[in-house]
């Protein structure tokens, strides 16, 4: 999304009951398919992911970042437009949904130093010589969306990374923030959490500038001779308070359509309270010049060519003044969601989703097309295997949102629109974003991580040819571990919200040098970001495979022995937390984890000993017992929701407020325990306790079926 999600990287797991790796000499399986429907299965995946084509996803990703195509503009709507036309070309059923939201632009910024000197700095991104994409006139300057209106004039404080314990620093040198501006770099936690912080300790407005230290020189060379960000890269971004709810801002749990209920711009929680700006490193460099006070700490210091000083102490009147001024154009704008379907054939009313944005802050070479391109074959692919004769047997959909980089807005109003019929019907949500050459990153649900490790067994590597599951494996034992997700992409409302179970598989993306910038353009994508496309090409491969798995398996290849390890896990992880109060018993909570265990074990040997059986069970008691596997999920959902952000339900998954990126796992407890309020991490510790048992029912619930077969 405009989002940056933090990297999703495997670490070591505790070892799984579950042995997915067979010997050397027996055929590979996957789970839920009898021998017959698994030999079917295994030819139809064989044709699907020799489909996809790299040759096809560059010519994709050329043809739609040959524009900025920001959402709410006419430009997107094209956009959206040409996807429906390539999806109705493939055979596919497509349509669009238009739905609305508030989507700010600006209509003016000034930023400039009063004092000591005077310097009015430029606000812009430059043209790099022999990328033509990036002197193209008429783009959206560099903004920061869902920013106060603001002109004001105010000493200048330099705040590291703008975290809360950045600010803890700040005060052990006698330094204030009330009634300044501050400064911070990007990185540590999402864009939106910075201006907030810094509203809370008494701050009237937030510059954040990207560091070349973190993002520019010192990592490597700069763009055009390296990927990295050129001295007047700018990052544009949301600034959406996106942990208490992401979608439009002025309809919080509901759908944004033409005529919808909206609140006052003033009752929006998740639009700031002051004026924020993204600067580049050049224009930061005059302002970090001309600071004066305490030396600022050595971990502070980045890799602009100045002294780092944190700004006046006390009283100090020597003070480095900056006067800023936004004004932002917020206009109610609309949102395009393509959405494509192959109907299944046996199971129609459960549904596989499959999702990724089309919109961009300029052209999107890399955020998102680099994403989308790949859906865009796998969506081929899928056309080409329906006219060949194959007919899922579960409901396929494909979307391409619109929206996202504001916060996600146009998979949010999707699923507000459609929620009931979601909650009955969406099995899982498989997601991608911006992906490229790097490692292999997998994050979501864990009762889907023995179904991820099955299916980069089977999808190679495009370099060097072994299977991918190699890549998330580690340890001394191969140990094959998912990571949690937080926020920051289109998997947010169906996992956080509904509690639908979801995986996120992409190629880490090494696109930092130009993200959200003008020099995300083919020029640098085709060669810095996956040169031949080749990534992209097993990127398809991945999520077709994924996507034939969930709809052709007699029994849905959901796995909890994995998920109750993690589960200790993350109780573990709470004991040894800090905290300013007593922390809570979590020896209810360890028990519900052991019932969830046995419940597992016991789903297992009845899958062992039904697995023959499978093609020749009753369809109906199959569904049965499929529904109750992927209503799993929702045990995790419960109301209200987390406090203070009831729209976030998931009690085991949700973005931390503080970090707006990074998972939080049992976040209730979790954040409780971490700010050291003892009688809600009590209350967050029982209600854990109720979805945790709600789990380990439906689990035991699907065993005792299963063994009926």
């Amino acid at each position: 999304m405009e989002m940056r999600l933090p990297a999703v990287c495997a670490v070591v797991l505790l070892a799984s009951p579950l042995a997915l790796r067979p010997a050397d000499d027996e055929a590979p399986t996957l789970r839920g398919f009898d021998a017959a429907s698994q030999a079917r299965e295994i030819q139809w995946e064989q044709q699907a992911r020799a489909l996809p084509d790299a040759a096809r996803i560059g010519e994709f990703i050329r043809k739609y970042s040959s524009q900025p195509h920001l959402a709410g503009t006419p430009q997107s709507k094209s956009t959206a437009e040409g996807i429906l036309t390539q999806l109705r070309e493939a055979g596919l059923d497509a349509s669009i949904e238009r739905f609305e939201a508030l989507l700010p632009a600006p209509k003016s910024r000034t930023l400039e130093i009063t004092a000591p000197v005077k310097v009015r700095l430029k606000l812009d991104e430059a043209p790099i010589a022999g990328d033509p994409g990036s002197s193209t006139t008429g783009m959206i300057p560099p903004y920061n969306a869902y920013s106060a209106d603001g002109n004001i004039t105010a000493p200048l404080v330099y705040a590291n990374y703008g975290q809360p314990e950045d600010y803890e620093v700040l005060a052990t040198h006698g330094i204030d923030v009330k009634g300044r501006i501050v400064l911070v770099r990007y990185g540590r936690s999402f864009r939106g959490t910075k201006p907030k912080v810094a509203y809370e300790h008494g701050a009237v407005g937030c510059i954040i500038y990207s560091d070349p230290r973190d993002d520019g020189f010192y990592q490597g060379d700069a763009y055009p001779k390296g990927p990295w960000r050129p001295a007047e890269g700018v990052q544009r971004g949301s600034v959406l308070d996106l942990p208490l709810y992401p979608g439009d801002p002025l309809s919080p749990g509901w759908a944004s359509e033409t005529g919808s209920k909206r609140l006052a711009i003033s009752e929006a929680r998740t639009i700031m309270k002051i004026p924020v700006l993204p600067i580049s490193w050049a224009d930061a460099q005059p302002l970090l010049a001309n600071l004066t006070g305490p030396l600022a700490p050595e971990s502070w210091r980045g890799s602009v060519p100045v002294t780092y000083h944190l700004g006046p102490a006390g009283s100090d009147v020597h003070s480095t003044t900056v006067h800023m001024s936004v004004v932002m154009d917020n206009a109610t704008r609309p949102l395009y969601d393509v959405i494509a379907r192959v109907p299944g054939s046996e199971f129609p009313d459960q549904w596989i989703l499959d999702g990724n944005h089309h919109d961009a802050w300029v052209y999107g070479a890399s955020d998102p097309l680099s994403g989308a391109a790949p859906l865009m074959e796998t969506a081929r692919a899928l056309a080409a295997l329906t006219r060949s004769g194959w007919k899922p047997k579960r409901t396929i959909l494909l979307a391409f949102w619109d929206g996202e980089e504001f916060g996600l807005a146009g998979s949010t109003e999707w699923m507000e629109k459609h929620a009931d019929e979601l909650d009955r019907k969406l099995v899982a949500y498989i997601n991608a974003d911006s992906s490229g050459q790097g490692r292999l990153n997998i994050g979501g649900s864990h009762s889907l991580e023995a179904f991820a490790q099955e299916v980069t067994r089977d999808v190679n590597d495009p370099v060097s040819g072994k299977p991918l599951e190699a890549a998330l494996q580690f340890g001394q034992n191969r140990e094959f571990r998912i990571a949690p997700l937080g926020s920051g992409s289109d998997y947010t409302p169906f996992l956080q919200h509904l509690g639908v179970a979801t995986l996120d598989v992409r190629f880490a993306s090494e696109d930092g040098g130009v993200y959200h910038s003008d020099y995300d353009d083919f020029n640098w994508y085709s060669r810095f970001g996956d040169p031949g496309f080749i990534h992209g090409r097993a990127l398809s491969q991945l999520h077709l495979t994924a996507l034939m798995r969930f709809a052709d398996a007699p029994l849905l290849p959901f796995e909890f022995e994995r998920l109750s390890a993690t589960l200790r896990r993350y109780t573990d992880e709470i004991d040894r937390l800090p905290s300013k109060a007593r922390k809570p018993d979590l020896t209810a909570v360890r028990g519900e984890i052991a019932r969830v265990q046995k419940a597992a074990t016991d789903l297992n040997t009845a899958y062992a000993k039904a697995q023959s059986a499978l093609g020749a069970a009753p369809s109906g008691k199959l569904a049965t017992v499929n529904q109750l596997l992927f209503s799993t999920e929702r045990a995790f959902i419960k109301d209200p929701g987390l406090p203070r952000r009831p729209w976030y339900r998931h009690r085991i998954y949700a973005p931390g407020v503080y970090t707006g990126y990074a998972a939080k796992t049992m976040p209730g407890v979790r954040e409780a325990v971490e700010a050291g309020r003892a009688d809600e991490a009590v209350e967050q510790t029982a209600q854990l306790v109720e979805v945790l048992r709600a789990l380990g029912d439906r689990i035991a619930e699907a065993a005792g079926l299963l063994a009926q077969l």
